[in-house]
């Protein structure tokens, strides 16, 4: 049974139990406390934490997973993978534990075809109505119904929210897996496929998996199963283990023939093939939500399994390109379940194989640097070192370590993580000052359950009356704000649009019978509640007050341009480069905007010309902008295009412009007709990632203001260099290449002094016994020079010492180094201790006292014969 199969007969068998089928939420959590979605019931979190009414009484899903946590683990054991699919069952306050233990069987025996008498059942120790709901009622031996503790058998996400006792499924595959017992004995022979989760209580914190408080009952009664769907495949297809069902094995067998490695022959690269597989599938997966690599976030954790899949099979023995060898494969395998894997693939593979030629470039560069400092160091890289390769080229940590480890050396993992932590949180207290005024998610939440929603009246008008509902302080609520304060405010009411969707928050003001306000910024923390960061310019203002909220009407009108621009630009790549010009992301405030999107090398001049040209041509059409709201499906069904990573609701809408020309969902304020965004003039193109491109370009008056600048500027030069405007490329062009051509013969003269000098230098070396030592100072570079007279003196241990207001270098040729003379050490000697490098060649900076610290050296190399 293939694995869409068993994903069809799941939703099939809840749907026709009455449960509304809910189609998968993108890996990308929208929740705070995940990078991704880690289980079934992460996007029902707040029906079953009570904080929102369920529109259903209960669902059923297949939700996309992906767990982070042990990614160093993957491939070693075969019971789990970087991405899973769970599918799962929940009834919100509606039935309990028998149903869903009679459902969960007749599913398994009926649905599946599983053998009653080879299927056991765990309940938790206290959990007496389980145990006898298996008993009794679906007629469960009592040697195949097993107690277990709280660590095995009472559930929660791993941070607070809701938990409870569970019952889970195990099916025996047979003696041939391991010893009899049940699942207590061995699971790898009883292996666990369904977790039927009573949910009844919220956690609090707590670290250990037992070790957290029980803060109360839920609101309501609710279950949430989880069936993994990868391992009831494996059972069915009669397979061994996940990694070997249709879903992952063709890509784990196409790495074997790829890499010339035989799987099952060796633990090692039988290891290597798992890790291909499942992270080429996850990084498929991935990409198809809106991931795209990055060095931080989600980002970061894509591009380390890719980095990891590559560098796998290049353990394995194959050096050429990867990915184009992999990826179609894995997209061919999840198609029946995913089919917009396959009709997104250009824009998946776009991002894939553009960060493996980025790995190809990251390696070297990153080998270059780190070989420098690897032969500088003396027992450990330090962590500043790590960090540095780390931030600057990409160059992995783990990557780092297994390289230094292969020199004999360690690496400050500590101080580099140290390094990381702080990049980490100077981040996060930018954003949180900008975007939330440092408070917390909890305190709007709860704001949000006392106070409600606020009223958003951003499409209907610039104005409002409303009340001040909170105020908000460094984090904090606070009755009154007065003049001078920046402060978060809460209004029950506001026609100021939040930052969102690529757009810039409106700006404004907020004024009272005895207050006035600038508003500067405008958030929405949590959904439903939306924060005004004002400043205040007169008076004061409390909670309870009565205020007029006005949006400026210039900086909307701005703000529609620029966004109606958006998708006018977005819509003009793609007629002139084809679909594949897919958007990743964008942002817009008056008069800019710029645009993120999937494409492989840079736009051509003639190019971006054409792009500038369709999208002002569109304007001039004057065409008709359009807003509806519909379903998710119908507006997919359409042709609108969604912004990966997005999270939609059930009702979306839809922004068109000149209908089909383009259509996309958009939350943002817009133009009612092309014409009246003015004009747009690209400004720049650039690249933003692998695979990814990124076009900015201006607006209205601000592409009027543009366009101006630069006739300015060409008349200037015009005029400068007494030249038409029409042959100013060409007088350009000529006056580069003469300077072109000076800096060549300036460095030619450089060259000829060098090898002069050091013709000069090399003849006054002086014999010392145990080397020739000769010495310079010199305004030129210091490092070619020691390195010319080095060569000059070969034949005989020779040791070469330059001093130039750029730096010190010592250069060592391979007979002074018989001789146990050490650049390094000379150096280190010579500068006290500042500087370093290898036995060869060592550097450090110019020091104050160049005679004594050639004198040092002087005298270092005279007791080298002694010592």
């Amino acid at each position: 049974m293939r694995t869409a199969e068993v994903k069809r007969r799941f939703l099939d068998h809840f749907s026709a139990a009455g449960h509304t089928v809910v189609p998968s939420a993108p890996l990308p959590a929208d929740d705070p406390t995940l990078l991704f979605v880690n289980a079934g019931m992460v996007p029902f979190k707040p029906y079953l934490l009570g904080q929102v009414s369920p529109p259903y009484p209960r669902a059923a899903s297949v939700q996309k997973c992906v767990r982070t946590l042990d990614i160093e683990e993957v491939g070693k054991t075969t019971r789990h993978g970087t991405f899973f699919q769970m599918n799962g069952n929940f009834s919100f306050g509606d039935y309990f534990k028998e149903e869903a233990i009679r459902l969960a069987w007749e599913l398994s025996t009926e649905g599946y075809g599983l053998d009653p008498e080879r299927i056991w059942a765990t309940v938790y120790h206290e959990d007496d109505e389980a145990y006898t709901i298996w008993r009794d009622v679906i007629g469960l031996p009592e040697e195949r119904i097993v107690r277990r503790g709280k660590k095995d058998n009472f559930w929660s996400m791993g941070v607070p929210g809701p938990c409870g006792p569970c019952s889970e499924l195990y099916y025996d595959r047979g003696p041939a897996y391991g010893p009899e017992g049940g699942p207590e004995v061995d699971e790898d022979r009883y292996l666990e496929f369904w977790n039927l989760v009573f949910m009844q209580y919220e956690r609090g914190e707590g670290t250990d998996k037992e070790d957290y408080p029980i803060l109360g009952e839920l609101p309501a009664r609710n279950i949430d199963t989880g069936l993994g769907l990868e391992r009831v495949a494996a059972l069915l297809q009669g397979v061994d283990n996940i990694y070997e069902i249709d879903e992952i094995r063709p890509i784990l067998d196409a790495a074997a023939t790829l890499t010339g490695a035989r799987y099952g022959a060796n633990k090692a690269d039988d290891v290597r093939l798992r890790v291909v597989a499942d992270h080429v599938r996850s990084a498929l997966m991935m990409i198809s939500d809106g991931v795209t690599p990055a060095n931080e976030g989600r980002g970061y954790v894509l591009r380390r399994i890719l980095r990891r899949a590559i560098r796998a099979v290049r353990l394995l023995g194959h050096d050429g390109p990867v990915l184009p060898e992999l990826l179609p494969v894995a997209r061919d395998c999840m198609a029946p379940s995913y089919p917009e894997v396959a009709a997104d693939f250009e824009r998946i593979s776009a991002y894939a194989y553009g960060e493996e030629q980025a790995f190809d470039a990251t390696l070297r560069q990153g080998n270059t640097v780190l070989d420098r400092e690897l032969s500088r160091a003396e027992t450990a890289l330090p962590g500043a070192t790590a960090f540095q390769l780390h931030d600057t080229y990409g160059f992995p940590i783990d990557l780092t370590v297994e390289i230094a480890a292969e020199r004999g050396l360690e690496v400050d993992v500590d101080g580099f993580r140290r390094l990381m932590d702080e990049q980490r949180q100077r981040a996060k207290q930018d954003s949180r000052a900008k975007k939330r005024g440092h408070a917390d998610t909890g305190l709007y939440r709860d704001l949000l359950d006392r106070s409600g929603p606020t009223e958003w009246l951003a499409y209907q008008g610039l104005e409002s009356d409303s009340t001040v509902v909170a105020i908000l302080r460094d984090g904090l609520p606070a009755e009154s704000a007065g003049e001078g304060e920046i402060v978060g405010i809460v209004l029950n009411r506001t026609p100021f649009y939040a930052e969102s969707g690529g757009q810039d928050s409106d700006a404004g003001a907020l004024t009272g019978p005895s207050f006035a306000g600038e508003v500067i910024d405008v958030q929405r923390p949590v959904k439903g509640l939306i924060v005004h960061q004002v400043r205040v310019t007169g008076g004061s203002v409390g909670v309870g007050s009565a205020v007029h909220a006005a949006v400026d009407a210039e900086w909307r009108v701005g703000a529609r341009q620029a966004h109606s621009g958006t998708h006018v630009v977005h819509a003009a790549l793609r007629e002139v480069l084809g679909p594949a010009a897919l958007q990743s992301g964008s942002y817009n405030r008056p008069g800019y905007l710029r645009l993120d999107f999937s494409w492989r090398g840079g736009l051509s001049a003639t190019a971006r010309s054409e792009v500038e040209e369709a999208a002002n041509l569109a304007i001039r059409r004057d065409l008709p902008v359009e807003v509806r709201y519909m379903s998710l499906p119908e507006a997919r069904s359409q042709g609108a295009l969604a912004l990966f990573g997005e999270t939609y609701g059930d009702e979306v809408r839809v922004v068109e412009i000149g209908g089909e020309w383009s259509r996309e969902l958009c939350g943002g304020t817009h133009v009612d007709h092309s014409a009246q965004i003015g004009s747009i003039a690209l400004t720049g193109e650039s690249s933003v990632g692998a695979g990814q491109r990124r076009v900015e370009a201006v607006t209205g008056l601000e592409a009027f203001r543009y366009l101006a600048r630069e006739r300015d500027l060409v008349t200037r030069l015009a005029e400068q260099l007494n030249t038409p405007r029409a042959e100013l490329p060409d007088r350009i062009g000529a006056l580069v290449e003469r300077m072109k051509q000076a800096e060549r013969q300036a460095q030619e003269l450089r060259e000829r002094l060098l090898r002069a000098e050091s013709v000069a230098v090399a003849d006054a070396a002086r014999d010392l016994g145990p080397a020739l030592l000769a010495t310079a100072r010199t305004d030129l570079d210091p490092r070619v020079l020691a390195e010319l007279v080095r060569d000059r003196l070969a034949g005989r241990a020779a040791v070469v010492a330059v001093s130039s207001p750029g730096g010190f270098v010592v250069a060592l040729n391979q007979e002074a180094q018989k001789a146990g003379l050490s650049a390094g050490v000379l150096v280190r000697t010579a500068l006290d201790g500042k500087g370093g490098g290898s036995p060869a060649l060592a550097q450090g900076k110019a020091p104050v006292d160049v005679d004594t610290a050639l004198t040092t050296i002087a005298g270092l190399v005279s007791r080298a014969g002694s010592s």
